[in-house]
């Protein structure tokens, strides 16, 4: 890498952006990790200056904290990086990314994965998120289909009861389905909210 090459990087890792401009979603830079905005709320009081209050939640760690900002403070913008990668294998508690066109290979922590680990499979392909090139967490496909490999037996003409009853997936996670659903089926679900989508023949 040129020096030119280094210092745009530099550059471009510390462009900064106005508590102003704060959105759900924005990501910074404090104190070497990096925040995401899940809350924001612009406050203007009688007497004294604006403000910006936020609740901000550690990408790293998961943890939330409060945090207030002047109206027009800058802190710097943390710029992510996602790439889509597949789940290869697991190798003790290390999760194992592969880039199918390199075959290079990314290893993420359960803890860096978090919740999204009860949807994920082997030879799935999700977007991992870099943050100076290291990975921080992966992002899953909005819906994955999945086997039903526990739940009570179905149980015919309840299609219009509207009755639901819980199911194991082959990943383990768990989810509400309609009485008819046996094991063995397929199903889709929505990783957003853990919602049943339909069948899949």
């Amino acid at each position: 890498m040129t020096f030119a090459q280094s210092y745009d990087r530099l550059v471009s890792f510390a462009e900064m952006i106005s508590s102003n401009d704060f959105r759900t979603g924005t990501t910074i830079e404090l104190d070497g990790a990096v925040w995401r905005v899940i809350e924001f709320l612009h406050v203007k009081p009688g007497k004294g200056s604006a403000f910006v209050r936020t609740k901000l939640k550690s990408v790293q760690s998961g943890n939330v904290v409060e945090k207030t900002f002047r109206a027009g403070e800058t802190v710097p913008q943390a710029l992510l990086e996602k790439t889509t990668l597949q789940h290869t294998y697991m190798d003790a508690e290390d999760y194992v990314f592969m880039d199918m066109s390199t075959y290079e290979e990314t290893r993420l922590t359960a803890k860096q994965i978090g919740e999204s680990r009860k949807y994920l499979k082997e030879g799935m392909e999700v977007n991992v998120v870099l943050w100076n090139d290291k990975p921080l967490e992966v992002e899953l496909p909005n819906s994955v289909v999945l086997e039903i490999k526990q739940t009570d037996p179905g149980l015919k003409g309840d299609t219009a009861t509207g009755g639901t009853k819980p199911a194991i997936l082959e990943t383990g996670a768990q989810v509400m389905v309609p009485l008819f659903i046996t094991i063995g089926e397929k199903i889709r679900v929505d990783t957003r909210n853990d919602s049943y989508l339909g069948r899949e023949t």
